[in-house]
């Protein structure tokens, strides 16, 4: 039996004019009209083509297919926030638990500003969520905190570092999610990411344990 390929999801082409690039600008800011006022389950790239004021064959020119504007859009996300999450990681000007609390705000407030899309996207996820491209694109983060937990705990062995990492990107990940399921108040982030904060520098700051069999 023949496997079932996913669909093709990478841009046809890059823009390399500014008119191309405003071309392709305006269609990711349609698609995510689209997405907000019609959920994943109604997009389509002639809808996203009507709102942008294109033709479809303008919009196949970079996107083959509603995939890719899925992904284009996914992937956008996936490198603007681990850009801002490395950058916090980065800044040795604070302490570490402190760059733990600061990522933590930061990252729910990215959550619940991009709760509606994100939601949409979540939906279409099966559509891309296994390819290569998909894996590279979440790859920045896990690396940025690799690295933080290995300049920050050098005592600890390697596998205690990656299991470290590896518990404080599935938190956040699993609170953000949550926790920006429904509209929050300006009050209700800044509450609950110091809380997160402050667990997450617990964790970092745990002596070291024996890892099991």
């Amino acid at each position: 039996m023949t496997s079932r390929r996913n669909p093709q999801i990478s841009s046809r082409r890059t823009p390399k004019q500014a008119r191309s690039a405003d071309l392709v600008a305006a269609i990711l800011e349609a698609a995510v009209q689209v997405l907000r006022s019609d959920g994943a389950t109604r997009f389509t790239s002639a809808r996203v083509a009507e709102r942008a004021g294109v033709s479809v064959g303008s919009l196949y020119q970079y996107f083959p297919n509603k995939a890719a504007i899925l992904f284009r859009l996914q992937s956008d996300e996936w490198r603007q926030t681990a850009s801002l999450l490395q950058d916090i990681l980065a800044d040795t000007t604070l302490p570490p638990p402190d760059r733990l609390r600061r990522l933590g705000h930061t990252f729910l407030q990215s959550e619940c500003d991009e709760a509606a899309i994100r939601g949409a996207l979540s939906d279409a996820a099966p559509l891309y969520r296994d390819t290569p491209e998909a894996q590279e694109a979440r790859a920045g983060t896990a690396q940025a905190m690799r690295a933080f937990i290995a300049a920050t705990r050098p005592d600890l062995p390697p596998p205690q570092q990656a299991l470290l990492a590896e518990l404080l990107i599935h938190t956040l990940s699993g609170v953000g999610k949550q926790f920006s399921a429904r509209p929050r108040t300006a009050e209700e982030i800044a509450t609950t990411a110091d809380m997160l904060g402050g667990m997450l520098g617990a964790a970092l700051l745990t002596p070291p344990l024996p890892l099991p069999d």
